[in-house]
């Protein structure tokens, strides 16, 4: 067993960085790789994505899209990932469920804005489930297997006409 201290990498794995500038015999003397003169020859140049005064590629493209500051970032939960920790013992049939619950039982790893609820895979134990939201396929297949869901996202107010 090697000690702490005789630690190194093996042998050729690694290459020494070049140094340049350091005369005619190195192979990396007087311009040292730049080329002759010009902007990309000094230092501290920072030129990417400009084309001579050309309008850059990036903003010749048109937009698309909109991305919403305001969105909700839900945590998904399918029931196929629900019946799979209960057949883990991780949660049991018959007990209320909640987002904490989620997480103790490793379903979930963070809450974010909630839990959303999606309807993919089967379920076949009762589960008595409390998420933000929920999808009519997934509260239909819970309810089929004799749990119930329970939304708690506030319902938006009809809009009067």
């Amino acid at each position: 067993m090697s000690k702490l201290n005789e630690l190194a990498p093996r042998e050729g794995s690694t290459k020494g960085r070049m140094r340049v500038g350091r005369g005619p015999g190195s192979g990396k003397g007087k311009t040292a790789g730049r080329g002759v003169k010009g902007q990309k020859a000094r230092s501290g140049v920072a030129i990417a994505g400009f084309e001579g005064g050309q309008m850059p590629l990036h903003m010749r493209m048109p937009k698309r899209g909109f991305n919403n500051p305001n969105a909700l970032q839900f945590a998904e939960v399918n029931l196929w990932r629900l019946e799979q920790a209960v057949e883990a013992g991780k949660l049991s049939a018959g007990q209320a469920v909640d987002s904490g619950v989620l997480i103790a039982a490793g379903v979930v790893r963070r809450v974010r804005d909630g839990v959303k609820l999606l309807g993919k895979g089967e379920i076949k134990s009762a589960l008595n489930l409390t998420v933000y939201a929920a999808t009519p396929s997934a509260i239909a297949a819970v309810e089929k297997a004799g749990g119930t869901v329970t939304v708690t996202r506030p319902v938006k107010a009809e809009a009067e006409a």
